[in-house]
């Protein structure tokens, strides 16, 4: 276990499980989460046992992607930018606030079955698109399992030391450039994470993040500094996510390839639906 333990010293440079639970707004028991995606990601994630996780700033390659996601608010750049840490004067607030969110990552649902997350996500694909029902709360349990575990986080294609906290909430949806987050005090930057412009409020989003610290580096086993990639595999066993529920349903969009499908997640002894589900009917 590369993780803390009752008799292991507090280590800050390691991560935990749902530090900032209480300035964020998680979903009830109950909650059924979707999760739109192409039919070649979902064999390679099956496959690969992951659940992918994008760096907030790197959502730039896709129609109608966010370029302001995870970023400060435009109005809190100023005030960030004033202000200093003592021990590191040439390192204000908005650097902290940027290097954080180029160490975050998001992995992301939508609370409804939508026209909108049909039409938007999944696209470009040879064989169409599927869509994913989780049930929150042991998506959750199962995401928070593996966290403490501390071995199922891979970057850069190995299994790293766990310095990665997760998070889980509904996305608040402002209007970016007017509105202000460090009217009383510089806010947690957990908060820019879940935030987004009032443009995408048909989203409907719900996003597991896992973050680090934004001050100081990491670095590798050979002593280089770590360059955050633009993405990670946490470790996400599918069959038997079905097996025990953490997977309601997994079905297959309209014009989708139902034959390559069914025929595909056989050879990886999942059974998937008959019937197209992307309707925007739950």
């Amino acid at each position: 276990m590369t993780g803390n333990t009752d008799n292991a010293p507090f280590d800050p440079a390691l991560g935990v499980v749902e530090p900032h639970a209480g300035l964020l707004t998680a979903p009830p028991d109950g909650q059924i989460l979707y999760k739109i995606m192409t039919v070649e990601n979902l064999l390679r994630s099956v496959t690969g046992g992951y659940l992918y996780f994008n760096r907030v700033d790197s959502y730039k390659d896709f129609p109608n992607a966010d370029a302001h996601d995870g970023e400060q608010l435009q109005q809190d750049r100023a005030t960030n930018t004033a202000a200093r840490f003592e021990r590191a004067p040439d390192f204000s607030g908005a650097d902290y606030y940027d290097r954080s969110r180029n160490r975050t990552y998001a992995c992301c649902f939508s609370l409804q079955n939508s026209d909108h997350i049909w039409r938007e996500y999944g696209n470009g694909s040879a064989h169409g698109k599927v869509g994913i029902a989780f049930d929150f709360a042991k998506l959750r349990a199962v995401v928070n399992d593996t966290i403490r575990a501390g071995s199922g986080l891979e970057l850069l294609g190995s299994l790293c030391k766990q310095i990665f906290s997760v998070n889980y909430g509904v996305v608040k949806y402002l209007p970016w450039a007017e509105a202000r987050e460090n009217m009383e005090r510089l806010p947690n930057p957990i908060r820019y994470t879940y935030i987004k412009d009032k443009s995408y409020t048909d989203e409907r989003e719900m996003r597991i993040s896992l973050s680090v610290l934004g001050i100081g580096h990491y670095v590798l086993a050979d002593g280089t500094k770590l360059e955050f990639p633009p993405g990670l595999e946490l470790g996400f066993d599918f069959r038997r996510a079905m097996a025990e529920g953490t997977i309601t349903e997994i079905f297959p969009g309209p014009g989708s390839d139902l034959s390559f499908l069914r025929d595909e997640l056989a050879k990886l002894g999942i059974k998937a639906v008959d019937s197209e589900s992307g309707d925007g009917a739950a």
